[in-house]
C-alpha cells in the first residue's frame, strides 16, 4: 500500500458512531490498519508523512478514551507512545494488532486483563516462575475504579498492593483504573461497563480536563442529576448518590481518613463498607470479591446442577428423568443426542434433595427470587414458567374482585380480556392515539385516563375503580413516563392499583436512559417522595390551579409489573416475572397473590425455565448494563445505515420519533435519533421530559414504497433469506435487535434489505407501463391505509346502571355466548355495514383480532360500529382470530339481550 494509492487507505468519518464505546473499537481497528500501512511504507523507503500524520490521529484520540480502562494500561498506552515517536514502526504495528485482537471479542478478559503480561511487569508470583494467563483463565474478569486524587506512585502502589492479594482460589480476576474527579468517575462508570466496583478515595477534584466530545453524552447524565460540587465527604455522598442512580448493580466502598465520629452513621445505605486509609490491602480485595459474588451466586441454578450431579434412582414420575427412558430406547436416542445429557440429568419432579417448590418456595427457588428481586428493584419478585399470559392473569386475579371497575388500554394483550372475564372485573376501554398512516396505534395519553377516571368519580363509582392496566412499552416501542402517569392518578384516587404490562421492557432497568420509565423505579421514586418533607410541605402549601397532588396522609404506592423475560433477557421459552412494589402488599394482597399462583402455576414446573430464570438475573446484574448499551448501539447503527445506504433510503424508511408521537406530547423537540444531515439525535432530554418516548431498540421501517405489504415482507425474510421478525403492520415492519444480537446479524440484514431493493428495481424496469401503474397503485394503498377505529360501547345489557359510563360487565356476555341458542352468525359484508348504518344494532358474542394488529377489535357485548366494520372489511390480512371464513363473525340474538 502506497500513497499512490488513494482509494485503499484507511478513512472514517469522525463523530459517526453512536457511542463512544463503538468509537473506542472502531479507533483500535483504524489504528492497526494505519500502523500496518506505516510500516509497509517505511520498509519500502517511501514518504511516510500521511501514514504517520494518522497513526498521531488516532494515537490522540485514544489517549482521550484509555484512560477510564483498565486494559490495555497505561504502561501498554505508554509504550505504544514510545515507539511511535522513536520510530519502530514494525514493533509499533505488532504491539497494535496483539492489543486489537485482543479486545475483539474481549479475549483480553480470559487473560486477566493488563495485570498480568505488560511491559515492565514481573510474571513472578511468591518467587515461583508461573504463567498467570493460565491460572486465570476461565474466571470472570471485571476491573475496579478508583477515584482518587492521588498521585502517579500511589496509582501504582494501590494497583500492586491489591494484585498482591490475589489467590489462587479466588473465582474471580480483577483489575484497577484510577480517575482523579467526580466527572472523570462517571465517565469511566456509563463508557466502562466492566466496572463491577467503586472506591471513592479521598479529595479528589471535581471537574474533569478531557473534553473530547464522544464523552459529552455521560456528562450530560450528571448535569441533569444536579450534583452539587461540594468538597469532601460530601462530595463522595453526592457521587456515590449519582453512581448509584446510574448503576445501581454497583458495589461503592469508602475510603477515607476522617475522623470516625464524623462518617459513622452519616454515610447512608450508598457504600457496602468504609474503609479508613491505612486499613490493608487484603480487606479491600475480599470485600470487592464478597460483593461481585453475591451478585453471582445463582441459588437454584447452582442447586439444579448439584442434584443433577448425584447417582439417583427414580421410583416417581418422569421416566424422561436422568435421560433413562431414551438412552435405553431404539427409537428414541436422537431426541437424546440432540439435546445433550445435562438437560436430562436435570429433569425431575422432586422438591427435596436441595431442591425446592415453585408454589411454596422456602430454600433455593425463594432465594433466586430475592435475587431477582433486588436486581429488578422490586420489593418481590415471582418467576413464572408459562409466561406473561399467566403473570397477568395471576395479577389481575389476586387483586380484582368481581364488580372491580379496571381502566385498561384498548390495544393491550389479549391475556387482559381474558383475566377480566376470569376475575369478574368490568374494563373500561382506553383508547390509544392512531397512527393511521402506519395502520397502528400509539399509547394513551394521560388526558384520556383522566378523562375516564373523573367521568367515574362523578358519577359515584371511584370506590369500585381498583386498578390501571397501561402496556409499557407497547409492541412498536412507545413508552410512558410512570412517575407522571402515577401522579396524576394517585392525586385522583390515592389507593389506585397499577398493573404495568411489560412484557417487551425487562432490558430497561439496566439502561439509565430506560430505566427511569419502569415500573419499579418509578414506584421507589414515588414512594420516595411521597414519603419526604418536602412533599408534606409543598402539599399543605397548595394553592387553586396548582397541578393535582395526593394527600401525603392517604396515597398508597401500589405498583406491579409483569415481564417475559424470554422475550427480552436470557431465559427458555415462557420465562416470565411479576415484580411487586406494594406498600400494602403483606396485609393486602400476599394471601390473594399465593392463592392465584396455585390457581395458574402447575404442579410440576419447568425447572430448567427456572434455572434460566436465575442465570438470567445474574448475567443482568453483572453485565446487563453493557448488553443493552450495545444493544442500542446496534439498533442506532441499523438506522444509520438504513438511512444512509442509497438502495435501502428509496425504498425503506426508518420511522423516527416524529413519526410516531404527536408534537404536542414531544416538548423536547426530539425529532430523530439520526439524520443523514445532522447526525444523532439527543435523547435524553426527550426520555426525561416527554408523555412519551420510543424505545431506541425498536426500528420500525415502513415499507410501502416497494410495494410488499409488510406480512408478505415478513414471510420473504424467513423464507428466502432465515432473518425472523414477528410484528408487521400493512405497511411497515419492526426489527427489534436484543441482547444476543450481534453487528454480523445487523450487517446481515442490512446485505438483505439491500437485495430486496435491487430486486424491486430490477423487477420495476422491466415492467410495462401499466406494470408499473399497477405498481403505483399498490403502493398509494399500502402508504393510505383504513382508518383505525376506537371502542365503541358495550351494549346496554352488558353495562351498569343507566349506562352513563362506559364499564362493561365482560364475564357476563363471555359466558352469555357459551349457550348456542343466544347466538348466531353474520356474514361480514357490505350488507352488515349497511345494515348498522340504517340504524341496526349488532352485539359481538366472541373477541375477533386480526393479526396485525394483534389486539381484540371486538370484545363480547361490544356493539357493532360502522367503524369497526369499515376496517375489518379493508384490511387485507389472512389472519383473524374469531372470524369464521365460512359463517362470518359470531353475535347475540335479540332474546338474549333481553334476559
Amino acid at each position: 500500500m502506497t500513497q499512490a494509492d488513494p482509494d485503499t487507505r484507511p478513512q472514517r468519518q469522525r463523530g459517526r458512531q453512536y457511542s463512544a464505546f463503538q468509537l473506542r473499537m472502531d479507533t483500535w481497528n483504524e489504528l492497526q490498519v494505519r500502523t500496518s500501512w506505516l510500516r509497509e511504507v517505511t520498509r519500502a523507503g517511501q514518504d511516510a508523512g500521511e501514514p504517520r500524520r494518522l497513526v498521531a490521529e488516532s494515537l490522540e484520540v485514544l489517549a482521550s478514551l484509555e484512560p477510564y480502562w483498565a486494559f490495555p494500561g497505561p504502561a501498554r498506552m505508554d509504550e505504544l507512545t514510545r515507539l511511535f515517536e522513536g520510530g519502530s514502526t514494525g514493533e509499533l504495528a505488532d504491539r497494535v494488532a496483539t492489543i486489537s485482537r485482543l479486545l475483539i471479542g474481549d479475549a483480553y478478559r480470559d487473560r486477566g486483563g493488563a495485570v498480568f503480561d505488560e511491559p515492565g511487569r514481573d510474571p513472578r508470583r511468591n518467587g515461583q516462575d508461573v504463567d498467570p494467563r493460565a491460572q486465570v483463565r476461565g474466571r470472570p474478569y471485571f476491573e475496579v475504579l478508583f477515584v482518587d486524587g492521588a498521585d502517579a506512585y500511589d496509582h501504582d502502589s494501590l494497583r500492586d498492593g491489591l494484585a498482591a492479594c490475589r489467590r489462587d482460589a479466588d473465582e474471580f480476576v480483577y483489575d484497577v483504573l484510577t480517575v482523579p474527579s467526580a466527572q472523570n468517575a462517571i465517565i469511566a462508570a456509563l463508557f466502562n461497563p466492566t466496572i463491577q466496583a467503586v472506591f471513592l478515595r479521598y479529595n479528589f477534584a471535581f471537574n474533569t480536563q478531557n473534553n473530547h466530545p464522544a464523552l459529552r453524552r455521560y456528562l450530560d447524565a450528571l448535569a441533569a442529576e444536579n450534583m452539587p460540587t461540594s468538597y469532601g465527604l460530601d462530595r463522595s455522598l453526592h457521587l456515590a448518590r449519582v453512581l448509584k442512580k446510574l448503576r445501581p448493580e454497583l458495589d461503592l466502598y469508602l475510603v477515607t481518613d476522617t475522623p470516625l465520629d464524623s462518617v459513622a452513621g452519616n454515610v447512608g445505605n450508598a457504600f457496602r463498607r468504609t474503609f479508613y486509609r491505612l486499613e490493608q490491602y487484603m480487606e479491600q480485595h475480599l470485600s470487592i470479591l464478597r460483593g461481585v459474588r453475591e451478585r453471582y451466586e445463582t441459588p437454584f441454578f447452582d442447586a439444579l446442577r448439584k442434584y443433577a450431579a448425584k447417582p439417583t434412582g427414580v421410583f416417581h414420575a418422569l421416566p424422561i428423568a436422568r435421560g433413562k427412558s431414551m438412552t435405553t430406547s431404539h427409537w428414541a436416542k436422537d431426541f437424546h443426542e440432540f439435546y445433550g445429557s445435562n438437560l436430562f440429568m436435570a429433569e425431575t419432579s422432586a422438591t427435596s434433595g436441595g431442591l425446592d417448590s415453585l408454589l411454596q418456595p422456602r430454600g433455593p427457588i425463594r432465594k433466586a427470587q430475592e435475587a431477582a428481586a433486588r436486581a429488578f428493584g422490586a420489593r418481590q419478585t415471582f418467576f413464572v414458567t408459562n409466561g406473561t399470559s399467566t403473570a397477568n392473569k395471576i395479577v389481575q386475579q389476586a387483586l380484582v374482585r368481581p364488580g372491580d371497575i379496571v381502566l385498561v388500554d384498548r390495544d393491550c394483550h389479549k391475556s387482559h380480556h381474558y383475566a377480566f372475564v376470569l376475575a369478574g372485573a368490568h374494563p373500561v376501554y382506553l383508547d390509544s392515539y392512531p397512527l393511521q398512516k402506519y395502520t397502528m396505534y400509539g399509547a394513551v395519553q394521560l388526558e384520556e385516563i383522566e378523562k375516564q377516571l373523573l367521568a367515574l368519580k362523578d358519577a359515584g363509582k371511584l370506590d369500585r375503580v381498583r386498578m390501571l392496566v397501561l402496556t409499557n412499552c407497547t409492541f412498536d416501542g412507545l413508552t410512558y413516563d410512570p412517575v407522571r402517569v402515577m401522579r396524576r392518578i394517585l392525586a385522583i384516587k390515592p389507593d389506585m392499583i397499577f398493573l404495568w404490562d411489560e412484557a417487551w421492557f425487562g432490558y430497561a432497568r439496566f439502561s439509565p436512559t430506560l430505566r427511569r420509565r419502569t415500573a419499579m423505579d418509578a414506584a421507589a421514586t414515588l414512594r420516595k417522595l411521597y414519603r419526604s418533607s418536602e412533599y408534606r410541605i409543598a402539599y399543605a402549601n397548595r394553592k387553586d390551579g396548582d397541578e393535582p397532588m395526593a394527600d401525603p396522609t392517604e396515597v398508597r404506592v401500589r405498583v406491579y409489573a409483569t415481564q417475559s423475560t424470554h422475550k427480552t433477557l436470557t431465559s427458555l421459552r415462557q420465562g416470565s416475572m411479576i415484580h411487586v412494589y406494594d406498600e400494602d402488599f403483606e396485609q393486602r394482597a400476599s394471601a390473594a397473590l399465593l392463592e392465584a399462583l396455585m390457581t395458574h402455576t402447575s404442579t410440576s414446573p419447568n425447572y430448567q425455565i427456572i434455572a434460566s430464570l436465575d442465570a438470567g438475573r445474574r448475567q443482568v446484574e453483572l453485565e446487563g448494563y453493557e448488553l443493552v448499551e450495545k444493544t442500542i448501539d446496534l439498533a442506532m447503527t441499523l438506522r444509520k445505515r438504513v438511512n444512509e445506504h442509497p438502495d435501502i433510503s428509496r425504498f425503506f424508511r426508518v420511522l423516527r420519533p416524529a413519526d410516531m408521537i404527536p408534537s404536542e406530547l414531544r416538548p423536547s423537540g426530539l425529532e430523530f435519533y439520526y439524520h443523514p444531515e445532522q447526525g444523532w439525535g439527543k435523547m435524553d432530554a426527550a426520555w426525561r421530559e416527554d408523555e412519551f418516548t420510543l424505545d431506541p431498540t425498536r426500528v420500525t421501517l415502513e415499507v410501502g414504497a416497494t410495494g410488499i405489504d409488510g406480512d408478505t415482507l415478513r414471510h420473504m425474510l424467513m423464507d428466502r433469506y432465515d432473518i425472523q421478525i414477528n410484528k408487521t403492520s400493512r405497511n411497515t415492519a419492526l426489527f427489534m435487535p436484543n441482547i444476543g444480537s450481534t453487528r454480523g446479524d445487523v450487517a446481515y440484514l442490512i446485505e438483505t434489505l439491500a437485495d430486496i431493493c435491487r430486486r424491486v428495481e430490477d423487477n420495476l424496469s422491466t415492467e410495462s407501463a401499466a406494470g408499473l401503474n399497477l405498481h403505483t397503485q399498490k403502493v398509494d394503498s399500502l402508504l393510505e391505509g383504513p382508518p383505525l377505529p376506537n371502542f365503541s360501547h358495550f351494549h346496554q345489557a352488558f353495562r351498569d346502571g343507566d349506562g352513563s359510563t362506559p364499564e362493561g360487565d365482560l364475564r357476563r356476555a363471555f359466558f352469555l355466548a357459551y349457550d348456542a341458542d343466544n347466538t348466531e352468525w353474520v356474514k361480514l359484508d357490505r350488507d352488515l355495514l349497511k345494515q348498522i348504518r340504517d340504524g341496526r344494532e349488532f352485539v359481538s358474542a366472541a373477541f375477533v383480532t386480526p393479526y396485525p394488529p394483534g389486539f381484540p377489535i371486538l370484545v363480547p357485548g361490544q356493539v357493532f360500529s360502522a367503524e369497526i366494520i369499515a376496517y375489518l372489511l379493508a384490511l387485507d390480512v389472512k389472519e383473524i382470530h374469531g372470524y369464521h371464513s365460512t359463517y362470518g363473525l359470531r353475535v347475540f340474538e335479540e332474546h338474549a339481550l333481553r334476559t
